[in-house]
């Protein structure tokens, strides 16, 4: 696409080239880095293709549904609820939104320009802090919030929008708890807002890796803050290190959690919000699970931890 156009609309003087960062997820469209005057933006181009060619073949009317919801979400977070991020949970800010009947450009900051220029598919311990701080900043300060125009339930693949791959489940002991694990984290305390898709490779990083901003709102609503945690451990803490690093992740997160909220919610109490929350983490990852291994059976996310945590959260429903 030529964007000169859009240059021009926004005030700039001069396209000096643009950088195709990838393809948007199912063929919906690209990620570009536009490079302007003496800086950068970024521009998401969204395009809604009339035949869809999802890489695992679920290629439902559901699925493009969802995904264009997705969107439209994503457009309402970055208009109305990203200006008012807390600073310990940055993320870019929008310029322009144009819209038409079946495209859409999001035009946003470039996280580049702002000093989170670093991003990394093997996580430390350093990039594990700064992210488990974002998580727990963000959840602190949108405990109790509507998430107006956003999901009502966030997450990309809770029970209610993935009835194809519930019905695809084999493990017929999961799938006999699936709606009872839903309903535990539909009615857990202190409902906030959760990312949705809170993976690793939606970060990015200072060079010393102490902070990170986050990018991808499309799944962003409210939800159990535990999903998010759930996800990005099992995307950035590989399946050998998980049950030795699970107690520092928690207590990592919930550290924050407690600063967070001290600072910001002064009416609540953190020691109760992390009691209804920290029992919840293995309920949030047999939720995930229930998804992971009816959509592909045979992932790598599936695996012996992640398995025996799925056990425990059955365990846990049984015990009610």
């Amino acid at each position: 696409m030529d964007y000169t156009l859009l240059i021009q609309q926004l005030g700039y003087k001069q396209l000096h080239s643009a950088q195709k960062i990838q393809t948007l997820w199912g063929g919906y469209g690209e990620l570009v880095r536009l490079f302007i005057d003496d800086m950068s933006i970024i521009v998401k181009h969204i395009t809604l293709p009339e035949i869809q060619n999802h890489p695992r073949g679920w290629n439902t009317t559901l699925s493009h549904q969802r995904k264009v919801l997705s969107y439209q979400v994503e457009l309402h977070w970055y208009q109305d609820f990203a200006p008012e991020l807390h600073a310990n949970c940055p993320a870019p800010l929008p310029i322009k939104v144009v819209e038409s009947e079946s495209t859409c450009l999001l035009v946003m900051q470039d996280l580049q320009q702002l000093g989170y220029n670093q991003t990394t598919t093997e996580a430390n311990n350093v990039h594990l802090n700064a992210c488990l701080k974002w998580l727990a900043w963000f959840h602190a300060t949108h405990i109790e919030n509507e998430g107006k125009n956003l999901w009502d339930i966030g997450t990309y693949w809770h029970i209610e929008t993935r009835p194809d791959e519930l019905e695809a489940l084999e493990d017929s002991i999961l799938k006999e708890h699936a709606q009872q694990l839903d309903q535990i984290l539909k009615g857990a305390p202190f409902q906030t807002l959760v990312h949705g898709d809170a993976k690793l490779a939606n970060f990015c990083f200072t060079a010393d890796g102490e902070k990170a901003a986050a990018v991808d709102f499309q799944y962003v609503g409210k939800g159990c803050a535990m999903k998010d945690v759930a996800l990005f451990m099992s995307s950035a803490v590989t399946p050998q290190q998980c049950a030795q690093k699970e107690q520092w992740i928690l207590d990592t997160y919930f550290r924050h959690l407690k600063e967070a909220i001290k600072n910001t919610q002064p009416n609540l109490n953190a020691q109760e919000v992390e009691s209804a929350w920290r029992s919840l983490f293995c309920i949030a990852w047999a939720d995930f699970q229930r998804f992971v291994k009816g959509w592909c059976p045979t992932h790598w996310k599936i695996n012996d931890y992640t398995e025996a945590l799925t056990n425990q959260a059955i365990q846990v429903i049984s015990n009610r």
